[in-house]
């Protein structure tokens, strides 16, 4: 028996999760990262695209459909649905590479492994590798007990998971292929920026435009200059500016929030 199939025998018992929407480009490969797990729970928003159909065709994949409110009550409801405790949690446009794929195994085969496992992450734009413009520090948890974890309600666009365990980081990195154009991930920014409109207003922000054109400029600087975008060429110029265009729609997300509920 080749060495890589004794590994994954030795495995404890696996979930792979994953919460989609119109995903049909990305859900076969994503799924097929999961080769190792032994169930693959889809938490879908109603696709109107052939992203069901692709899942339902992998043996191991159960698809349950449930509407989209925010990124973290989906993500706690695959959770929820997941049979075992630990689970490795990835978005539709994450990519799990040879290198990364025996680390896991060989992390959770280890005597005494960690609670929570960060995986560090490189984003591709368009095809093209980005090393700087805000990306370098990057890192979310996708390997974790469920058991110890979950994903804080309150935070509705960058989920946040709140461990109550030990942590540890993984060596290699795991492939964003987030920003697939500068469009899409325009339409990304318009929905992010909605739902933290509506984070900020329950935490009691007010909308002030001052303060919104304030921190679009600094967020361009920030991005472009401080962490080095300028390094990553034209790509990195197009992040910059769809970062600062990110500060106003969750700004105006925020506006909207309170006209809407009169204050």
């Amino acid at each position: 028996m080749p060495e890589n199939k004794k590994m994954q025998s030795l495995l404890p018992k696996i979930s792979g999760l994953i919460i989609t929407y119109n995903e049909e480009k990305n859900i076969k490969e994503v799924l097929e990262c999961f080769d190792f797990c032994d169930e693959i729970i889809v938490v879908d928003s109603f696709s109107t695209d052939n992203t069901v159909t692709i899942a339902q065709s992998f043996s191991k994949v159960k698809v349950v459909q449930n509407k989209f409110e925010d990124f973290a009550k989906q993500r706690n409801l695959a959770l929820q649905y997941a049979a075992n405790d630990w689970v490795l949690f990835l978005d539709a446009d994450e990519r799990i590479t040879p290198t990364l794929k025996a680390e896991i195994i060989s992390t959770l085969n280890a005597p005494n492994p960690k609670d929570a496992y960060y995986f560090k992450r490189l984003f591709f734009f368009a095809g093209k590798p980005i090393h700087f413009s805000g990306t370098q520090g990057d890192k979310n948890f996708r390997l974790f007990r469920k058991s110890k974890c979950y994903y804080v309600p309150e935070r509705k666009v960058h989920e946040t998971l709140s461990v109550k365990g030990t942590i540890g980081v993984l060596k290699h990195k795991l492939l964003h292929y987030s920003l697939s154009d500068y469009h899409s991930y325009c339409k990304k920014v318009v929905l992010y920026g909605r739902l933290r409109g509506e984070e900020m207003y329950l935490k009691g922000k007010r909308y002030s435009a001052l303060k919104m054109y304030a921190k679009m400029a600094f967020q361009f600087f920030k991005i472009y200059i401080l962490r080095g975008g300028i390094l990553d060429g034209k790509e990195g110029f197009l992040l910059s500016k769809v970062r600062a265009m990110s500060v106003y729609e969750n700004f105006t997300s925020l506006k909207h929030q309170q006209r809407k509920n009169g204050r």
